[in-house]
Parts: structure tokens; sequence; C-alpha cells
């Protein structure tokens, strides 16, 4: 792939489904292309659909959108060298970027001012032997750290990594999703989901220093809707 080429899933104008930012007006660039591929995945379409775009033309595009807030996310969005002249130029150009990562990649060599926010994959993602470790010690207070988990063992595990790393002081927030559950009591993927109020109970009997989220994006439109 040319280094001004970066392989897109879409480009698209919503609101910030989950994160301390949850809410807020926010452009989403989705890169094509991930190595992880975790149980409840709900974004399966981006392993394989896409094409390349110069970056300019991506930066044009999220610029002529008028909003401030943009994510980078995927599919992986690190997996392509490109992402990093993409976001600093974002940056440069006066916006409040976030990556979305899952972790298994290096995140130093992102543009300091981008907010990372690192998914830690769990044992329940099937993928918790790919998180590379070593990133833990490149989060800055700014950024965020997620865990998406499926059951109580993921919780403990989940609880413990916290307590080991000093995550809640090391970074703004700890988010705690349940992997999610439709009506059926499975995911979009087919993985089992986990109750949000199950989920509740734990943190406040652990008196936890978490943010426990939901995804507000598929209680707003159906879960399996494109480009919101």
């Amino acid at each position: 792939m040319p280094a001004d080429q970066v392989l897109i899933n879409e480009v698209f104008h919503s609101v910030q489904g989950e994160s301390t930012w949850a809410g807020l007006p926010c452009v989403f660039i989705r890169l094509r292309g991930c190595p992880l591929r975790c149980h409840y995945c709900d974004t399966e379409y981006a392993f394989r659909e896409g094409k390349a775009r110069m970056v300019d033309e991506v930066v044009e595009e999220v610029t002529s959108i008028g909003c401030p807030l943009v994510e980078v996310t995927g599919g992986e969005p690190l997996i392509q060298p490109a992402v990093h002249p993409m976001m600093t130029r974002l940056c440069d150009l006066g916006h409040t970027v976030l990556v979305e990562t899952a972790g298994a990649h290096d995140i130093s060599v992102c543009d300091e001012r981008v907010i990372r926010i690192l998914d830690i994959k769990t044992p329940g993602s099937g993928e918790s032997e790919r998180v590379h470790w070593g990133n833990i010690e490149h989060l800055r207070k700014r950024d965020e750290v997620k865990f998406v988990l499926v059951d109580r063992a993921d919780y403990d595990w989940m609880k413990q990594v916290v307590q080991q790393y000093d995550l809640s002081d090391r970074v703004d927030t700890v988010l705690v999703s349940p992997a999610f559950q439709q009506e059926s009591g499975r995911d979009i993927a087919g993985c089992e989901g986990l109750d949000p109020a199950e989920l509740v109970s734990w943190i406040l009997e652990d008196r936890l220093p978490v943010r426990m989220q939901l995804q507000m994006h598929k209680f707003i439109w159906d879960p399996k809707t494109r480009g919101v």
C-alpha cells in the first residue's frame, strides 16, 4: 500500500456511541482490515469491504463535514502505516482525534495529540493472547481503556488487570461494556451476551472505579445498521 493511501471501509457523520465522548457529534473514519477475530465482533464487514483512497481525499472529506471530533476506527486502524500521517494532518487542522485500537499493535507511534482508546481483549473475546501489554506504558492521563466482557470470568480477569496496572489512575477513564445482548439473549455475532444489570451489580459490589457503558448507537438504530 502506498504511503499516501489508506484502505477505507466507510466515512460517516453520527453521534459518538461509546467512551467519555458518547453523545457528541463525531466523524468516523473506519479503516478496512483486522488481524483479530473477536467472538462478539459487530463490524466483520470491515474485514474485507472497502477501497484504497488517498489520504488527502479522506482528510478533505472529513473537514468538509465541519465537525471538530473525529474517531479513527476499524477493523484495526493501526495496521495501516498511512493512518499516522492522516491522523497528524487532522490534528494539524484543529480536530480532536480519537483512535480506537484493539491493543495488539504499538500505540507509541501515534501522534501525541491523538487520544488513544485502548480496547484490551479479554479471554472471552478469544483474542486475549494478542494483547500487546507494552502499550500500557505508553498510555497518558487523557487516554481511555476499554474492556468488553462476556461473562463473570471476563469480569474477574478485567478487575485483576485494572488493579495490576493501576489503570484507574493511569488513564482518564476505564470503560467496561457488556457484550451486546439482543432480546434473543445473544449478540449479533452469535456470542453469548452479558446482562448489563448483572455487570452493574458486580461493579457496585466491588466498588470498582470504572465507568460502565452501553453502545448508545445500538439503542438509537437497529444494531445491524451501518454508518451510524
